[in-house]
């Protein structure tokens, strides 16, 4: 009999089994794309946009939707964006419409800069790419057609086409100017769905909600928020029980109240109880604590750069939060217990702490730390 694995999943898409709940947001996201809704997803880090953006896609194609997918982050220039575009209209559109791949290829020849297509002698795939030198205005002509591209193709066989934009806020380092252009063409592509994600929420909120920006109102906002425990409890009793292990109800719990139903977090600690659950003991407060102390090591690193880029103020903003979360933490009294520096002083440092996301706004004036394990770090550097 094979021995079983872990079956909890953190770091990188939660796919199959390892996805978890989200059916409401998932019921949602697929209906607006089918409805031809634009849809701008906005979350803290590690909340599981891009999973849930991944078991959606899943769903629409096999509602024969054709979806591709741009990650910006991927690239570095202009040049480099039309070649991700192009590579992903041929493989996620094209393709599947033309069967042919000379028939798929043909779409491109109506671009401005011709791409330089490459087949790769081990599996005959068909990649692209774009010299660097042309005209400013001819690289912009080819990203424009690129962008109309998906609604031709849509149009002419009469099939619903998806485009997610992954770290979107990165389309600002390529060219300032590019949203406008972007906006300008997907604001008449009532057969395309355009779904959009970003690391970077300020960066994002800009994006969508200034209203001097070309993005303004262009997109649904869905907010994706922790997991409630009521949900996360019996997936998490569920993975145990599915590869022979137990665990007692006072852990699932302790694992809920530590996390706070933090996707990412949660799945990271389940990962590590059940590394330290034998087959011959149920989990309980003992394994939990060796699992809370192992996934600190792990985390430390990078804990550890956090603190040391951390300004004065900023650290000692962080160990009053990570003592008294959910405070308001420019009060004058809160500021007294933990002997803080003045409002002015607190407030600049929560403005960079959630600017980089490491401090969620959770109400006006309440701040919390992000990442539960950041919180449980800096109560020990204390100790």
């Amino acid at each position: 009999m094979a021995e079983a694995l872990n079956p909890f999943r953190f770091g990188d898409l939660a796919l199959d089994d390892a996805f978890t709940d989200r059916e409401a947001e998932l019921r949602e996201l697929t209906a607006d794309v089918l409805n031809g809704q634009n849809v701008v997803i906005f979350a803290p880090r590690r909340y599981g946009k891009s999973s849930l953006v991944w078991r959606a896609t899943q769903q629409l194609t096999a509602k024969r939707v054709l979806v591709a997918q741009v990650d910006l982050m991927t690239a570095a220039t202009k040049e480099q964006l039309a070649a991700k575009l192009a590579q992903s209209i041929y493989d996620e559109i094209a393709t599947p419409l033309f069967r042919a791949r000379e028939r798929a290829a043909q779409v491109f020849r109506s671009l401005r800069i011709a791409p330089v297509m490459t087949v790769d002698p081990m599996d005959g795939s068909l990649g692209f790419s774009f010299r660097a030198g042309h005209a400013s205005q001819d690289v912009d002509a080819t990203l424009e057609k690129l962008f109309q591209l998906p609604a031709e193709l849509a149009a002419e066989r009469r099939r619903r086409v998806c485009i997610v934009f992954d770290e979107f806020q990165e389309i600002l380092e390529l060219d300032p100017n590019l949203p406008a252009l972007m906006r300008a063409v997907f604001q008449t592509q009532a057969e395309v769905a355009h779904v959009y994600l970003g690391s970077k929420r300020s960066m994002m909120a800009g994006l969508f909600n200034d209203a001097n920006e070309p993005f303004w109102r262009s997109a649904k906002q869905m907010e994706l928020g922790v997991i409630r425990p009521e949900d996360f409890a019996p997936f998490i009793r569920a993975r145990f029980e599915a590869t022979g292990k137990r665990i007692a109800d006072p852990a699932v719990d302790g694992v809920l109240a530590i996390t706070r139903g933090h996707p990412y977090a949660t799945q990271e600690l389940c990962y590590a109880l059940w590394e330290e659950t034998t087959a011959r003991r149920k989990a309980d407060a003992r394994e939990l604590d060796a699992a809370l102390e192992r996934v600190l090591r792990a985390e430390n690193a990078h804990f550890t750069l956090i603190w040391d880029q951390a300004s004065r103020v900023q650290r000692a903003t962080l160990q009053a939060l990570a003592a008294e979360p959910a405070a308001s933490a420019t009060a004058e009294d809160f500021r007294r217990r933990h002997g803080l520096p003045g409002g002015s002083s607190v407030q600049r440092a929560l403005d960079t702490l959630v600017d980089e996301e490491l401090v969620l706004r959770e109400a006006p004036g309440d701040y919390r730390i992000a990442e539960p394990f950041l919180a449980e770090w800096i109560l020990r550097l204390a100790r």
